[in-house]
């Protein structure tokens, strides 16, 4: 099972397998702190993606279009959360204000359609 969470949200007993998504470190945040049991940059948007992104709603449609052909070429890292989450909870954390339209959202929604 996939869900997603902002990484600076404290840690819940539920939460399984914490893997952080973001290509960049969360600002004030200790690892100890964090809990993260895996650290995945390079699954994380590109730098030039992600800076043409910049967290807009409406590049939302584009954005994930642009990342889904990045991850494409990321399919071993991909397969690492899929056999991961068959067998435990994967919890992709992201330090992004917005909720709803980040890549942690962008990558379980890439996942679960290769999944139907």
């Amino acid at each position: 099972m996939l869900k997603t969470k902002r990484v600076y949200d404290l840690p819940d007993e539920n939460d399984g397998f914490r893997i952080l998504v973001d290509r960049l470190w969360p600002r004030g945040l200790s690892k100890e702190k964090a809990l993260v049991d895996l650290w995945l940059k390079d699954i994380a948007p590109s730098n030039e993606l992600r800076r043409w992104y910049g967290h807009d709603p409406e590049k939302w449609k584009e954005f994930k279009r642009r990342y889904f052909e990045e991850l494409k070429q990321k399919r071993e890292l991909v397969d690492q959360i899929v056999e991961k989450a068959k067998k435990d909870v994967v919890i992709l954390l992201y330090s992004a204000k917005e909720t709803k339209f980040n890549n942690a959202t962008a990558l379980k929604e890439y996942i679960e359609t290769l999944n139907t």
